[in-house]
């Protein structure tokens, strides 16, 4: 029987490589997006019996429950949950609106929280699961402009210990991957003389990619990693160092 993953924000950027990767590992897929893009069409075409697409705004947090008891009922007890899905308002905190707080605060923490709490009965029946939090370097380093993503990313990081002691004893792993500053479209305005000196700082000289912390999601889905928890894991191509 094939292990299902959970994956959100899985339409582009990081979310779209954990589903190439994973699927290309054998895993089935249930990719969770508000939209469906062209190249996650496209993975759905290359693996139409593995890779399944849902429409959800996962902000909308009355919807939650109702989602996870549809993707049990309909493709079993889920083996893994990804919470990728994540905004990024860029702004200083004095000018920055409530509902954009709010918002970020519902998608990037609360959200995960839920989807957690929905999903992880199921995987406490099975005996066994993962659940993959993608936090960010921010969450530690800070950076002007991201005050509220940098404490939605240290909530998530202290959600992802706590749950880990909670769920061990059922055979569940809970851990974090904090990718650095990544090319994807959350980072889009870093470019020029910022994204040169943010390359600097890498003892790499480089960015990681949206690959390299995908790989780092497939090894702590698979077995080899069966006695990693509670732990973040950073990819940042040293720039933390």
């Amino acid at each position: 029987m094939t292990d299902y993953v959970i994956v959100t924000g899985a339409s582009k950027g990081l979310g779209l490589a954990i589903c190439q990767q994973a699927a290309a590992q054998g895993y089935g897929i249930i990719a969770l997006a508000r939209s469906c893009s062209e190249q996650l069409s496209s993975l759905q075409q290359t693996y139409p019996e593995r890779v399944h697409y849902y429409a959800a705004d996962l902000a909308d947090l009355n919807n939650l429950s109702v989602l996870c008891k549809t993707l049990i009922k309909q493709h079993g007890r889920p083996y893994a949950l990804i919470n990728n899905a994540a905004a990024g308002h860029d702004g200083v905190l004095a000018t920055m609106p409530n509902s954009a707080i709010e918002h970020l605060m519902q998608l990037n923490i609360q959200a995960p929280i839920l989807l957690s709490k929905y999903l992880v009965r199921s995987m406490m029946l099975n005996r066994k699961g993962r659940i993959i939090n993608i936090s960010s370097i921010i969450a530690k380093t800070g950076f002007n402009g991201l005050s509220v993503y940098a404490a939605s990313k240290a909530a998530l990081e202290g959600f992802t210990k706590s749950l880990a002691r909670e769920v061990g004893k059922a055979g569940i792993t809970v851990n974090c991957v904090a990718p650095g500053y990544m090319q994807t479209d959350m980072t889009s305005s870093l470019q020029g003389d910022k994204l040169d000196s943010i390359k600097r700082r890498s003892p790499l000289g480089q960015l990681a990619t949206v690959n390299d912390a995908a790989n780092m999601v497939i090894y702590l889905l698979s077995e080899q990693a069966g006695s990693i928890t509670g732990a973040t894991m950073t990819v940042d191509a040293g720039s933390t160092a």
